[in-house]
């Protein structure tokens, strides 16, 4: 019986080493590089800490509670949490419930992440580029994740990266 076993998991073992990775496991997507310039802009400066200051100035201005935040490495993570509730699913809850098929869990509440990463470009380090993602997790009222995703709403990035050049410009004017 051990004799069985033992072939078993060698061969186990065997099959599993003899996968190879896919060539184009790790080339980028035409999505994922739009995405990446969605997410990115370039500032013509070599102060990395008054971007950072800018962009962490900026997140708390809109809400955002900031979770951790190396500016060495150039790093800024933000959250909060928001209500998520949506009519259309609170009344298909209510109907469902009123045609005998119980109580049905509707989304409740949302994190909201965002994360701010900045390095310096260039030959000499002259600009500095900032990136910026949001993601959501929302949870049912069961306590239950529902979705888990990035944001990828152009607007939302435009709205971002606009209100950061201001902040910047007030940053560097010290107003």
């Amino acid at each position: 019986m051990r004799k069985v076993f033992a072939l078993y998991l060698i061969s186990i073992f065997l099959i599993t080493g003899c996968q190879t990775i896919p060539k184009d496991a790790l080339t980028l997507s035409p999505e994922s590089l739009a995405e990446r310039q969605m997410q990115t802009r370039k500032y013509e400066t070599n102060d990395e800490g008054k971007i950072l200051s800018a962009c962490a100035g900026l997140l708390q201005d809109t809400g955002f509670n900031l979770d951790e935040s190396e500016t060495e490495l150039g790093l800024i993570t933000s959250s909060k949490m928001r209500k998520a509730e949506n009519a259309g699913q609170v009344a298909g809850a209510i109907i469902v419930a009123l045609l005998g098929g119980g109580a049905m869990p509707v989304d409740k509440e949302q994190k909201m992440r965002a994360c701010v990463v900045t390095r310096p470009v260039g030959d000499q380090g002259q600009s500095i580029a900032v990136r910026v993602t949001f993601q959501r997790i929302v949870w049912n009222t069961q306590g239950q994740v529902t979705k888990s995703e990035s944001l990828v709403d152009p607007a939302i990035y435009q709205e971002f990266f606009s209100k950061l050049s201001k902040a910047i410009f007030l940053e560097g004017h010290e107003i």
